[in-house]
């Protein structure tokens, strides 16, 4: 049993209907205990669990794809958590109600996560109109956490206008989260020499907005220098087919600087976007991605499913130097075949 959901979420589904319109009610409201339960179980891997979270995301559907979806990225070190505090507390001031999915990188030899982005964001962590979720990757690559895409769903029904989704920022893998965003947003630091190698190619080109962080005292005149840069390197990648020419923004999340051009430059990306009909289309391109992913996901583990011993046994040959990685796994496809 899942000690964060109450008995009642943990029954079969058949039983569990009523408690899943309970619980979408309580969604709906904008409870927050509601929030947090309903997000502990769509990110379940029990089967049960997501049986009831796909029942969960399906009421909860209706309420959903109303906000600006944002996808931060940029190295360690960057001030992803630092910029999205005071971004985050900017918007609340004004009005906004904004969620951030924080993903930290889980480790591959304990299996665990400091999740320690509320640490890093005191400010929004303690402002009611603003939600924090830290979530580990559990292996994901793409620099989000498995169902970041159901929690960022989640969050939107329960009344967040603003979801930022801050990637584990550790290179190319990243774009995997400009699949779910409507703005991906990438974040490079001055004076770190090849900007455009710092950021990867594969990110750049996908990147809606670069920002040069940390342009504060000493550093200001290196990031204004940093973006001229990253400018004259996006003119030699050419245009991008839907028009739009990436800018590139010097800002501060520390000084608070330049975060209100940021907002401006988003809002506008969305608006064209909205004008042009390619927030809708990219959204559905989305889905289908996002459907792709989790058949692909189930289908593996269904055919996995007793097959354990015979893959363990194929792995062990492996590790001990008596069959190369690619005839095992020839091997294991032809076992499942037959």
């Amino acid at each position: 049993m899942d000690p964060d959901l109450p008995d009642r979420y943990q029954k079969p589904m058949g039983e569990n209907t009523d408690a899943m319109t309970e619980l979408g009610d309580a969604v709906a409201a904008g409870k927050r205990r509601a929030l947090g339960r309903a997000i502990t179980l769509v990110e379940s891997r029990r089967d049960d669990h997501r049986s009831q979270a796909a029942e969960l995301i399906e009421m909860l559907r209706a309420k959903t794809g109303r906000s600006i979806r944002i996808g931060m990225t940029g190295s360690p070190g960057a001030g992803k958590s630092t910029l999205i505090d005071t971004f985050g507390s900017n918007l609340t001031a004004a009005g906004h109600k904004v969620a951030v999915l924080a993903v930290d990188p889980t480790s591959t030899r304990t299996g665990g996560s400091i999740l320690g982005d509320k640490t890093r964001m005191g400010r929004l962590a303690q402002d009611t109109n603003a939600f924090i979720r830290p979530s580990p990757t559990g292996g994901t690559l793409g620099g989000v956490a498995a169902r970041t895409r159901e929690a960022m769903l989640v969050c939107e029904a329960a009344g967040f206008d603003v979801i930022i989704v801050e990637t584990v920022g550790v290179g190319q893998s990243e774009t995997t989260v400009a699949d779910m965003v409507d703005v991906f947003v990438a974040l490079a630091l001055p004076g770190s020499g090849d900007e455009l190698q710092g950021l990867k190619k594969g990110v750049v080109e996908i990147a809606d907005i670069l920002a040069v962080n940390k342009a504060e005292g000493e550093n200001a005149a290196r990031a204004r220098e940093a973006a001229g840069d990253l400018q004259s390197a996006l003119r030699i990648l050419g245009a991008r087919p839907d028009g739009w020419v990436v800018p590139v923004l010097a800002i501060s999340g520390l000084a608070n600087e330049g975060l209100d051009e940021l907002w401006q430059t988003i809002t506008r990306f969305c608006k064209e976007g909205e004008k042009t009909g390619s927030l809708a289309a990219r959204r559905h391109r989305q889905a289908v991605i996002w459907f792709h992913a989790i058949l692909d996901e189930r289908i593996r583990e269904r055919v996995l499913a007793g097959f354990e011993h015979e893959i363990e046994a194929l792995e062990e040959a492996v590790r001990g130097g008596g069959k190369s990685a690619a005839a095992a796994a020839e091997e294991a496809v032809a076992r499942l075949l037959r």
